[in-house]
């Protein structure tokens, strides 16, 4: 069990208020959080794999883990997609990891305003200055209201208040269905519905892919009244779906966040990597979105408007009238933007988040 406590353990904050994880006293709640809802078995399953790819014994690999564990606050997860097992200290070190990302969002996203963030149609209240369309809340007092907006519409995008991943999306066909139906259909879901007009997006960007949404993944950090924009990734669709979320079959590649440029060829979950598109045959690498300007200009506002939470991660869609936000995360992932496909150098995102 101390071996697992170790590997699992996070690091205190220190020094000028920055993240460092050679502490010896473990953030107690989070470490029996991590050690309760451990599975074990496919913690047990990826050291297999790690000494099948790498020859590597499967003790060193485990105290490996429970060195880059104690030291970086790198799950089992991380160690394995990172690929720490082939990195020196030095490298492993300029990784986010699960831990470093958790005591970010502990640190500058009070709990208490999360759900400003988190609920769709809060967020939707709070940021329509950035959102580009319109919308409206599915409810048992407004049904007239409702019913008029379905038919005023040829297509809608329907969302629950809460979900994530794209699980609670659907594209509605409004002339397909009586509007009636769609309305009770909706109102009677579990959680409360809203709907928003379709984003259209730059024609640029649906060059590459037609069929989804594609988004750039910004991360800001707000502290003392300044925003840093942290990094940024992008995501397309692809097999048809309408959706480019990574674990939907989409792929993703690391963007410069100061120029908007995709700096390297997208890969999807199975490690693919694409230099072009394979339905449309566009390239990826060296794409500029257009009107990166404005895409910083508008993630950097929109980071003031709840400054009780300051880490945020934006889904941002380019329009062919300027950037239009998605959606916040207010828990953004970190996996997605330092890819050993993408880190040739052996080098992660860590120090852009030390400012």
């Amino acid at each position: 069990m101390l071996a697992v406590i170790e590997l699992l353990a996070v690091g205190d904050l220190t020094k000028n208020g920055m993240l460092y994880y050679n502490s010896p006293m473990p953030n107690i709640k989070y470490l029996i959080r991590r050690v309760t809802r451990m599975d074990y078995k496919a913690m047990n399953a990826k050291i297999k794999d790690i000494h099948e790819k790498s020859g590597k014994s499967r003790v060193w690999i485990f105290f490996d883990m429970i060195h880059c564990g104690r030291k970086f606050g790198a799950g089992y997860m991380d160690y394995w997609l990172y690929e720490m097992y082939n990195l020196t200290d030095a490298e492993r070190d300029t990784y986010i990891t699960r831990g470093r990302n958790y005591d970010l969002v502990k640190r500058y996203n009070d709990p208490a305003y999360t759900d400003l963030i988190d609920n769709k149609i809060e967020f939707n209240k709070l940021f329509g200055e950035f959102l580009g369309r319109k919308w409206l809340e599915i409810r048992k007092d407004n049904k007239q209201e409702v019913l008029d907006f379905i038919n005023s519409h040829d297509f809608l995008i329907a969302k629950a208040d809460l979900g994530s991943c794209g699980k609670t999306v659907e594209k509605i066909d409004c002339k397909k269905e009586k509007a009636e139906d769609i309305y009770e259909r909706l109102v009677n879901q579990e959680r409360p519905h809203f709907f928003e007009e379709v984003i259209v997006q730059h024609p640029a960007v649906s060059a590459i892919y037609p069929y989804a949404i594609n988004t750039v993944r910004l991360v800001t950090i707000q502290r003392d009244g300044k925003v840093h924009v942290a990094s940024a990734c992008c995501r397309f669709g692809n097999y048809g779906h309408s959706v480019d979320n990574f674990n939907n079959g989409g792929m993703t590649a690391p963007v410069d966040e100061k120029t908007g440029e995709i700096t390297d060829f997208p890969i999807d979950k199975t490690k693919v990597l694409y230099e072009k598109h394979p339905m449309t045959g566009a390239v990826f690498k060296g794409f500029v979105f257009p009107m990166w300007d404005q895409v910083l200009e508008m993630c950097t506002k929109a980071a003031m408007v709840v400054p009780q939470v300051g880490f945020i991660g934006w889904d941002v869609c380019i329009t062919p009238d300027g950037p239009v936000i998605v959606e916040g995360n207010d828990y953004p992932g970190h996996d997605l933007y330092q890819l050993p496909e993408h880190t040739h150098d052996k080098k992660g995102i860590w120090p852009k988040y030390q400012f």
